[in-house]
């Protein structure tokens, strides 16, 4: 692997993941949100609210957000985007679902560390 091949981790199955929920995966950037959506769309964020670092992954999934447990706040789960009013982002990581795993990357796609599409489905 070179530096420009980004390291993929394996997380586990998909279905290990609850539907509509998250689980933490602790990694040398810190822990990372892993969330499956309804519709089985799995994303990744810092487990961290940018409001006050409330737990992410706590958080109930709705559509394609995440309310954080703490105060409330709405993130979106592609961007990392605060849901107005609120303003602020969380970082987002690549993953990838291959064979019913669940494959996360380490790698940030640009400065700020988020990704252009968090959900990339591998047959």
């Amino acid at each position: 692997m070179n530096a420009m091949t980004p390291a993929w981790l394996d997380v586990g199955a998909l279905t290990d993941i609850p539907a509509r929920g998250g689980r933490v995966v602790r990694t040398p950037r810190g822990c990372i949100a892993v969330f499956r959506a309804a519709d089985d769309a799995v994303f990744a964020l810092d487990d961290r609210c940018p409001h006050k670092g409330g737990p992410l992954s706590q958080g109930i999934v709705s559509g394609d957000s995440v309310t954080c447990p703490l105060h409330g706040w709405n993130l979106q789960l592609d961007s990392g985007q605060a849901c107005a009013p609120d303003v602020g982002c969380a970082r987002t990581y690549p993953v990838q679902v291959r064979d019913g795993e669940v494959w996360l990357s380490l790698a940030q796609v640009d400065g700020h560390g988020r990704s252009g599409a968090a959900t990339e489905a591998v047959a």
